[in-house]
């Protein structure tokens, strides 16, 4: 089984080489593979990791298999890996999958095509955090000493666990902030307005009301005014510092909505980044080197 499951499998290096192959590939440089054919199987709600996969396919030439979860046998009974295994079995070249579950692709051992992780519970989202680090990198261009804080519902983020991770491997000083409700203790914490005169980089989560089991103590209207990046905290960022967020964006809550497309803002540019980075990981597995 090849593909990518985790950042935590790739060595520093192989990261900024995926990155520069990402750019690349937004410069222009084509690769075709018009005889592959790769299945998308989502069995959580998304738009821009499925599609954004389905776009990479179709510039990479490939012939894109859309599961419908809704129209399957999973109704039946039918397991996740005896799904993938049909779809091996006929004879795709690769599956992406998102799924609920923590580390799903643990169940999938005997899987012998490439599996591209599009998103595991609240565990691993490998390709969201490389292409927030090519956006980075696009911005900046190093990662050593730069300064992130991720704010909002860290606890329940797969985005937020994989980011600090590789952030820090790769020298970055990351922090948290937020409502200590949702605080995992993962990284150290800031308070926000604190982060926000600090910072080179300000990552937004939103609220992952479904997979709460408890109640926020507070409203939207509330959270807004307490933790989210409102125009006058935007203003008090530092001169090159930039807005992030792996969305969908809540406008209101966890961002303005004069702010969600200001100056500072990558939001846009990071999901125009999460086709190049798809591309290249896409394509890196299908020429045997991920």
């Amino acid at each position: 089984m090849r593909g990518l499951l985790t950042l935590k499998d790739l060595k520093e290096e192989k990261i900024i080489e995926l990155i520069k192959y990402a750019e690349k590939l937004k410069r222009g440089f084509r690769i075709s593979y018009p005889d592959k054919k790769i299945a998308t199987l989502f069995f959580e709600n998304s738009t821009r990791t499925q599609y954004s996969f389905q776009v990479a396919l179709m510039n990479l030439g490939i012939k894109v298999v859309d599961f419908d979860t809704q129209l399957s046998s999973i109704a039946k009974g039918e397991t996740l890996y005896d799904t993938v295994r049909t779809f091996e079995a006929l004879g795709v070249d690769g599956v992406v999958i998102r799924h609920s579950k923590d580390e799903y692709f643990k169940e999938l051992e005997n899987i012998k095509i490439p599996i591209f992780n599009g998103g595991d519970g609240k565990a691993n989202h490998p390709t969201q955090s490389l292409l927030d680090l090519m956006t980075i990198y696009e911005e900046f261009g190093k990662f050593k000493g730069l300064k992130c804080c991720i704010v909002g519902d860290i606890s329940h983020s797969r985005v937020a666990h994989t980011n600090i991770e590789v952030m820090q491997r790769l020298g970055m000083e990351v922090y948290i902030s937020g409502p200590e409700m949702f605080n995992d203790h993962c990284a150290p914490y800031l308070p926000l307005d604190e982060a926000i005169e600090k910072m080179d980089i300000i990552m937004l989560l939103r609220i992952q009301f479904e997979r709460h089991q408890e109640k926020m103590n507070m409203t939207k209207e509330e959270y807004h005014e307490k933790y989210g990046m409102t125009y006058e905290r935007m203003l008090k960022m530092k001169e090159k510092a930039i807005i992030m967020h792996p969305a969908p964006i809540n406008r209101g809550v966890e961002i303005a909505d004069s702010v969600a497309e200001c100056e500072k803002s990558r939001i846009y540019k990071q999901m125009t980044n999460g086709v190049y980075i798809r591309m290249a990981v896409i394509s890196d597995s299908l020429d045997g080197n991920l």
